[in-house]
């Protein structure tokens, strides 16, 4: 039954798509040239998860994203899968934050949105992003919130918008672990929480035409010394790919099966990767 719930938040990022990411090996910076951008993968996850809250329970899904102006095109299709309302966050001061400065950025756009549309219940993250693979933006907007914080969540088994609690379940190493909080809660996704839905060929074309809304600093009235560079204490130093090295051939696994295993494993005590 759809009672109770007011609004449901999701953050996402739009992304260069990692596939093709190339970096410079004399200067250790991304090759950001002819790079395609895409939805952090995480956060559509956290979209879907959203929104099927939203056919369950009622409440409306506000889509948030803190980028460059180009990041309009995340939101279109936040908006073509379901989302109610997208808010960019968008200032050259907010450029080069790290995780500290983002959360705190998103944290006060989250705040405003509830000043203009009431009650947060839900904030729904991806687990992380591919291009940082921090994981701390989320746990971030928890903390300074004050929200029940649910990470590595991978299925949300109930929600009572009378009783105020949900109940989840989360993927951690080795087993999984259910969980019951109150809300307002913060949950991060992971890809095997859902499938993703598909938007519709009438979704795609209303969304090309849906107003969004910009925010910037002038609106937002964040101090400059807790945004972008400025409020940033760690800053990326290089960027570079691992160093492959040439694999090293082993005996013959056809003709002598165990002599390679046992050849494997003297390799592998002499390295202390193995011990007897």
């Amino acid at each position: 039954m759809k009672s109770g719930l007011k609004n449901i938040v999701v953050a996402v990022k739009q992304v260069p798509d990692t596939n093709q990411v190339k970096i410079d090996p004399e200067t250790g910076t991304l090759i950001r040239e002819g790079v395609p951008f895409i939805v952090n993968p995480f956060d559509t996850h956290a979209l879907e998860a959203g929104l099927q809250v939203k056919d369950r329970f009622g409440g409306q899904v506000i889509a948030i994203s803190m980028g460059p102006p180009n990041t309009v095109m995340t939101l279109r299709k936040c908006l073509a899968l379901g989302a109610d309302q997208a808010i960019l966050v968008s200032d050259r001061l907010f450029g080069g934050a790290d995780t500290l400065a983002t959360s705190y950025v998103l944290t006060e756009a989250i705040k405003k949105i509830e000043q203009e549309n009431g009650r947060i219940d839900l904030i729904i993250c991806g687990k992380q992003t591919i291009d940082g693979d921090t994981a701390q933006v989320g746990p971030g907007l928890a903390t300074r919130l004050g929200f029940a914080q649910l990470t590595l969540v991978d299925q949300i088994i109930d929600l009572s918008p009378g009783s105020h609690t949900l109940t989840v379940r989360r993927k951690l190493e080795g087993r999984k672990e259910i969980v019951q909080a109150k809300l307002p809660a913060l949950l991060t996704m992971v890809r095997e929480a859902n499938h993703p839905r598909y938007p519709t060929v009438p979704a795609r074309l209303g969304a090309e035409e849906a107003e969004l809304q910009v925010w910037n600093n002038d609106f937002l009235k964040l101090s400059p010394e807790r945004i972008g560079l400025r409020g940033s204490p760690t800053n990326v130093k290089r960027i570079f790919a691992p160093e492959r090295k040439m694999g090293e051939i082993l005996g013959d696994g056809e003709k002598d099966p165990q002599g390679t295993v046992q050849l494997l494993i003297q390799k592998l005590i002499e390295r202390d990767l193995l011990s007897l």
